[in-house]
């Protein structure tokens, strides 16, 4: 088990996040529409339902953070489909996913579910990363200062208080769920992250059987 935060904070208080027109260019592997991820953090979510100082995550926007591309105004349109094509390439060997949530992982900013079957993951970070940095130049970076992680957030803290209280709520499991992941997407977040005003600008299909 990872370890606990004593307290939680404020996500935003000093967060730098995009200006009026501007976005944050994200691969992500959105799950919003697999029921038994929708099914688990609706679970979660009630436990959490009677504290204050939360924002869940918007069922149709439950995802898995795979790479921070970067400012959306730093690639042009056509990068951003050179970008897809490339992943496509690379990940034309690699078949869908099969994952299990269970885990909770409590951060400071976040409460979140670890996502398991980690090594296919990283291969498809790894291609998505190989195609950021083969058309753009840049490496693309993970959330944060920690090692990637795969997990799919449920809330963000919005305010400071006792991580305790949450933890002896939600626990440090929930029942197992499956499902599979069978495409990695590239999304343009406009604006400040709370807003969910996200674009998606083109998907890369796993059809390897």
């Amino acid at each position: 088990m990872s370890p606990l935060p004593t307290r939680m904070v404020d996500r935003w208080q000093n967060r730098e996040e995009p200006g009026p027109g501007q976005g944050t260019l994200y691969w992500h592997i959105l799950v919003g529409d697999q029921p038994e991820a929708r099914d688990l953090a609706n679970t979660a979510q009630k436990r959490l339902a009677g504290f204050q100082g939360l924002h869940m995550t918007p069922p149709e926007w439950l995802h898995i953070t795979t790479l921070v591309v970067g400012p959306s105004e730093e690639s042009t349109a056509d990068q951003q489909q050179e970008m897809l094509s490339a992943a496509s390439e690379l990940l034309a060997p690699l078949p869908p996913v099969n994952v299990t949530l269970s885990r909770i992982l409590y951060h400071p900013e976040a409460i979140a579910v670890s996502v398991e079957l980690t090594e296919p993951l990283r291969r498809l970070r790894n291609a998505v990363h190989t195609a950021t940095r083969k058309v753009t130049g840049r490496e693309g970076h993970t959330e944060g200062s920690m090692q990637w992680t795969p997990h799919m957030t449920l809330a963000y803290s919005e305010r400071e208080q006792p991580a305790q209280p949450l933890v002896t709520a939600l626990g440090r499991v929930l029942p197992t769920t499956e499902f599979t992941i069978n495409q990695v997407t590239l999304v343009d977040q406009r604006g400040p992250e709370r807003l969910w005003k996200w674009r998606p600008v083109g998907h890369v299909t796993l059809k390897y059987l």
